[in-house]
């Protein structure tokens, strides 16, 4: 072989071991970080979930209740979800947002505000229909605004946003008025907990296959112990940490707290966020910015359904990855405030990296592949004896990454489904496990569209609702 060819091998070895010498630490400082924010991140979540105090329920009379449904073709569940709410709040009026829906939900909810004068329509029409729940949200906020006499105690109003489909338990607005709720005058929202009215369904697909029912049944199931486990002990951590989060079903906001946002140069009459992927979370972040304290009630829910085409739920998640991206503008206001704690920040931060760190994973792992390929080419022996010695340690954190989430599956079982054996929380919680990976997906796709510009916003249809052949999974604008 020539002497230069064998300089040139040469070079490349020597160019391999530089990079992989340069990037190998790189990459393990990084999956350390990233492991251990999140074992951190568990541990305040369980400790706040296990010794979670419930609240004594307050007196809904207080205070005047207005409670919001953003409807957009919602035929298929507007009249259950009016008729349940009535049943649920009958002391609540409640206003239904027609976003120009091309289906009869319109004729269905003015049928029903003919037979009870506390149901209210709220119509909007394009073109400023149809561009987002948060300008939904700011038209029933203007409507609701003009119908209250002008001598209102303002204070004393509560703006509710229930989905097209929530249900809320019995006795919920005196949990949401509790003492440590909206029971303090300095509380600007509430948010509530949310679980999947269809959880124990056990056949979600009726007419297909056992395979079919099987995977639907999983899938709402992790659904359920996503909400009910996992995200009720992130709120509660979020509740120590001052940085609680609202959602897009079962929040409550104090009307004044609305109107303080609305003060702000180039917001009059929209205090949520219009065009916002994220307009929940994004109106949490602004109240807790102008000063008001947001908490979390756990001795109440809404009921919604849960998602059982996997289509319709990764359209669903991705929607909501690409939002909690767009946060990230929040970050100098964030870190600057003098509302939010030190350890408020550090959830924030958390919060709003957690689908970028997913995406710098899925980038990470060709180039960890394609450096052990490298060295196990070029460098065998050394290679073989480096998984030799460092493998069992790998197997370990991962055993230890894969822990706090089969452990969710035993805390839902003992704190939702008693009844149910460990057997049944050890098989759930390994299900949530596998199911923690659809994070890594939906992540790279809402990264896929952020980079392409697409940013409209994507209603998930209904279980209900009949798709023809070829139609969309999710109505977008």
């Amino acid at each position: 072989m020539p002497d230069a060819l064998h300089e040139w091998i040469a070079l490349r070895e020597d160019a391999v071991v530089w990079v992989a010498a340069l990037i190998s630490p790189a990459l393990v400082g990084y999956m350390a970080v990233v492991f251990g924010r999140f074992l951190v991140y568990w541990a305040g979540s369980r400790h706040a979930f296990r010794h979670n105090r419930p609240a004594e329920p307050g007196d809904p009379t207080a205070l005047d209740w207005h409670l919001v449904i953003p409807c957009r073709d919602e035929e298929a569940v507007v009249t259950r979800t009016l008729d349940g709410l009535r049943a649920g709040a009958p002391e609540a009026h409640l206003w239904v947002i027609d976003d120009d829906s091309e289906d009869a939900t319109r004729e269905l909810v003015l049928a029903a505000a003919a037979r009870d004068p506390r149901v209210h329509l709220v119509q909007r029409r394009r073109p400023h229909a149809r561009i987002g729940k948060g300008a939904a949200l700011n038209a029933a906020y203007r409507e609701v605004s003009a119908w209250l006499p002008a001598d209102t105690d303002r204070s004393r109003v509560v703006i509710g946003v229930v989905d097209a489909d929530g249900q809320l338990d019995p006795g919920t607005l005196a949990q949401v008025c509790n003492a440590k709720a909206l029971g303090r005058p300095d509380t600007g929202a509430v948010q509530i907990g949310v679980r999947m009215r269809d959880a124990d369904d056990r056949l979600p697909l009726p007419g297909r296959g056992r395979a079919a029912n099987a995977l639907a049944r999983a899938l709402v199931r992790m659904q359920d112990i996503e909400f009910q486990a996992n995200n009720t002990g992130m709120q509660l951590l979020r509740r120590r940490t001052g940085s609680v989060g609202l959602g897009g079903n079962g929040q409550f906001v104090r009307l004044t707290a609305l109107d303080s946002l609305t003060a702000e140069e180039g917001r009059a009459g929209r205090p949520w966020p219009e065009r916002a992927l994220l307009e929940d979370y994004e109106s949490g972040l602004d109240l807790r910015l102008a000063g008001w304290r947001l908490t979390h009630v756990t001795e109440a829910q809404v009921s919604q359904e849960a998602l059982i085409s996997p289509r319709r739920f990764l359209t669903q998640r991705t929607r909501w990855a690409q939002g909690n991206m767009q946060c990230l503008r929040y970050t100098g206001r964030v870190l600057r405030s003098p509302h939010y704690t030190p350890a408020g920040k550090a959830e924030v931060l958390y919060t709003f990296l957690q689908p970028v760190v997913c995406v710098l994973l899925v980038l990470l792992l060709p180039l960890s592949l394609g450096i052990t390929g490298a060295g196990l080419a070029l460098f065998p022996e050394e290679t073989a004896e480096f998984h030799l010695r460092f493998g069992p340690w790998m197997l370990l954190v991962f055993a230890l990454a894969t822990l706090p989430m089969v452990l969710w599956g035993f805390a839902y079982r003992r704190f939702v489904h008693p009844d149910r054996s460990r057997l049944t929380g050890l098989l759930w919680g390994v299900l949530v496990w596998v199911y923690a990976y659809h994070l890594f997906v939906v992540a790279t796709r809402a990264a896929v569209r952020m980079l392409l510009g697409r940013n409209g916003w994507a209603k998930t249809r209904r279980n209900a609702e009949k798709v023809a052949l070829g139609a969309p999974t999710a109505l977008e604008s």
